[in-house]
């Protein structure tokens, strides 16, 4: 009768949380619902009519329940219906690598894989290279679903594409939870909404109490003999990269990482500058300030992706850019009167698709802005949907935006009982334990948090988007940091390729000194000697953001042959964000051109650089 009593209360506690609006469902400032694939959903069909029992014990992600771990790679197939050479493996690596790895100081690192179709013995075969999608708290397995592929492709034939989830993330063991069970912990995000800091002045105090909350429930967690969190940190995530690269037979790291992913990357070259083969880090992130937990640099380009938004509009004309006004400062104008009206006037919600569970909000001022910044990450597929729910949402008509949220966030389902069925489901709880036990303690008053605010308010309009990451991180516990951190400066035994666009949502420099766009990764590049920066020119984070053949071209040599391009060079896109009449007709059709594989080099380079733009949403750190 108890069992039954439980699973009833976890239901019951499901159509509390699948109705408290969307905000349910909506990234957060704060623990939110993690961005995931977008061609892969976790357990039953994605946006499909489950019932609310549904759970992915029956799916190919059982496969993480019956995979032991090994202190060698014993790769098993599997997600056979996405791929047929697809291989999974768990590796047992030591969760503190002070210690040799036991029976009791072990940690299991989830790895999946498109093999080289060349085997190990054969001369061609070039070993693996390692995928980091950023985060902190992406999963390398989630981008290898996705993009798998077309990155295997881009690479050749000669690697393994590996994908593989750090530790405390995802399917990897143990990995970082903080809650009770699965409702609670939405409950608690559900509960936090939006908020707009210039007009509810009250929003700091209650950040740091939800700070407090996170910071308790960490020290409970490392405690009672587990001791697990201290260990989970981007020093041993770069010491797992060595033990995997070693494990296949190879004693050099060949890595592509972006975002937090370039903090990994550059650690790990910092720490074993004679262990890198190929490195390239993309959308380069300042180790410095990520470190310092400063996130005092992070905005400064912001605007100016937010401005491709406004001329890319313009560009298009009124026939292929909803929101369309006569000058890029007009558009940039009715956008402000759109914020006014929502600010007066929220916007209901009612996702009658949904019946009976229909999920319900409503459209205000803190959700908007939310919803355009995460548009700012990949511009060329998120903003002809922005220009026609902007457009709509004049109208009080709430359907392409309310669509494109949900495309983008994980729904709860109710486990009924049994959360082993959502074991490895994506949380927020990894993203907060590796950046607060990656940096250094933070004095956690209002007064410090306040003055924080104020200053990234100088520096972005969209402070009120960031200002949390730091915040969360005001109760951690002050475990020891003796664990790598910086200087970020080696003469590696092959130089690294770092990747910067002209203009991205958020950035980082590697020192104090405040730059912008590509100017962050050449600061970085003084650091190693030898290095080179690629200049990709579109908006959006990350060579991920934006289509350029280009770009592929320098990344498939680089990992061939160790080329690096020439110093200043400039990738072009392929066309604007939002296509105008001639682009339309240029491009080839963007949709064909994606799935285009024969034809030209030129061809298939373009038709690669779109299949791999705006197919996987990196991580947000917000």
């Amino acid at each position: 009768m108890g069992t039954r009593r439980h699973a009833l209360y976890l239901c019951l506690c499901t159509l509390l949380v699948q109705n408290l609006g969307a905000y349910a469902i909506l990234p957060k400032l704060n623990h939110g619902a993690r961005f995931v694939p977008r061609d892969v959903a976790f357990g039953a069909q994605a946006g499909g009519n489950s019932s609310a029992c549904d759970s992915p014990a029956n799916t190919e992600e059982s496969i993480w329940f019956k995979l032991h771990g090994s202190e060698d790679l014993v790769w098993t197939n599997c997600y056979q219906k996405l791929n047929n050479t697809m291989q999974c493996a768990r590796l047992l690596v030591p969760l503190n690598y002070s210690a040799p790895l036991s029976n009791t100081n072990n940690a299991s690192i989830a790895l999946l894989r498109i093999p080289s179709t060349y085997p190990p013995c054969h001369p061609s075969y070039r070993g693996p290279i390692l995928f980091n999608p950023g985060g902190p708290g992406g999963s390398g397995v989630d981008l290898l679903l996705v993009l798998g592929d077309t990155l295997s492709q881009i690479v050749g034939q000669e690697f393994d594409v590996v994908g593989f989830d750090p530790r405390g993330v995802g399917r990897s063991l143990p990995r970082i939870d903080l809650f009770r069970d699965r409702v609670q912990r939405t409950l608690f995000v559900a509960t936090e909404g939006l908020v707009d800091p210039e007009r509810e002045s009250h929003v700091f105090g209650k950040y740091l109490a939800r700070a407090g909350i996170l910071g308790r429930l960490a020290k409970r967690t490392d405690g009672g003999g587990s001791e697990y969190l201290k260990f989970m940190q981007t020093d041993h995530t770069a010491r797992d990269m060595l033990r995997i690269t070693e494990k296949h037979g190879k004693d050099k790291l060949q890595y592509w990482g972006f975002s937090y992913g370039s903090i990994l990357g550059a650690s790990f070259a910092a720490m074993f500058p004679d262990k890198v083969e190929r490195l390239i880090i993309d959308g380069v992130a300042d180790a410095e300030d990520y470190f310092s937990t400063s996130w005092s640099n992070d905005l400064l380009d912001s605007n100016k992706t937010m401005q491709w938004f406004f001329d890319s509009c313009y560009q298009a004309g009124p026939s292929n850019c909803p929101f369309y006004a006569s000058s890029p400062q007009a558009i940039s104008e009715r956008l402000t009167k759109l914020y006014d009206k929502v600010k007066a006037q929220p916007i209901p919600i009612v996702d009658v698709s949904t019946f009976p569970l229909s999920q319900f909000g409503v459209v205000d001022y803190a959700q908007l802005r939310n919803v355009i910044f995460a548009a700012l990450y990949s511009p060329y597929t998120d903003f002809p949907v922005l220009a026609k729910g902007l457009a709509e949402l004049e109208q009080e008509n709430t359907s392409t935006l309310w669509t494109a949220i949900n495309k983008r966030a994980t729904p709860f389902r109710c486990s009924c009982g049994n959360d082993e069925d959502f074991k490895f489901e994506s949380i927020g709880d990894d993203s907060s334990g590796i950046v607060c036990t990656d940096g250094k303690p933070i004095p956690g008053t209002l007064e410090d948090t306040q003055a924080h605010y104020t200053a990234l308010r100088q520096m972005s309009e969209w402070a009120d988007t960031w200002a949390n990451i730091r915040i969360q991180c005001s109760s951690w516990p002050d475990f020891p940091r003796t664990f790598f951190r910086g200087p970020f400066e080696a003469n590696t035994s092959h130089p690294l390729l770092l990747i910067g666009n002209t203009a991205v949502p958020f950035h980082y420099v590697l020192s104090g000194t405040l730059l912008t766009g590509p100017c962050s990764a050449k600061k970085m590049s003084k650091g190693f000697s030898g290095s080179v920066v690629l200049t990709q020119d579109t908006p959006g984070h990350t060579s991920l953001g934006g289509p350029s053949a280009c770009t592929v071209k320098y990344v498939r040599e680089y990992f061939l042959n160790g080329t690096l391009p020439p110093e200043g060079t400039v990738c072009p896109a392929l066309g604007p964000p939002i296509p105008t009449n001639q682009t339309q007709v240029g491009d080839g059709n963007r949709t064909a051109m994606m799935s285009r594989e024969e034809g030209s080099a030129d061809q298939e380079l373009e038709g690669l650089a779109y299949r791999l733009t705006g197919k996987y949403h990196l991580p947000r750190m917000v």
